[in-house]
């Protein structure tokens, strides 16, 4: 079986090109910036990861998405060589993506975007301070609320 899930950040706007031909199709390309579970020395590390969407997944990407926001897709990994101008042989390896989604509201993606204006494919993204309890969407609950709760 070849399922792969990832959730990162977007680390620049999709590059969307079309198909030539009567019934052009749309090609989305984007890399994501996957925070890895388990850290050396205490230093925060990503992989950075191609991903190629066709389509109406591709128009989707190109609409809605930008740098900097967090997605989730599910898709495929598809390797692959070519010869380069130079006659040597390049292989790749990618994530031709079958769905994507919005991993985050659209609140957290912009104070994800304003507290870092240039994010780089060079250095990993951090996440947003956890102290920024009403930019990530969710309402604060007050205390003492919990003895009017019914499941509680």
């Amino acid at each position: 079986m070849n399922k792969v899930i990832l959730m990162g950040r977007l680390t620049r706007d999709p590059e969307v090109r079309y198909s030539a031909g009567e019934n052009a199709l749309a090609i989305a390309r984007y890399t994501l910036a996957v925070d890895r579970r388990f850290r050396r020395d205490g230093e925060a590390s990503a992989d950075f990861i191609s991903c190629v969407s066709f389509g109406r997944t591709a128009e989707f990407a190109e609409k809605y998405f930008r740098q900097g926001l967090k997605i989730a897709v599910t898709g495929r990994i598809q390797t692959g060589s070519y010869t380069n101008r130079e006659g040597q042989k390049v292989y790749t390896t990618e994530v031709v993506v079958e769905e994507q989604e919005f991993a985050e509201s659209k609140s957290s993606s912009d104070s994800y975007a304003a507290s870092h204006p240039q994010t780089s494919a060079a250095s990993a993204p951090s996440m947003p301070s956890p102290s920024a309890a009403s930019a990530d969407g969710f309402m604060n609950i007050p205390d003492g609320i919990d003895e009017e709760l019914p499941f509680n």
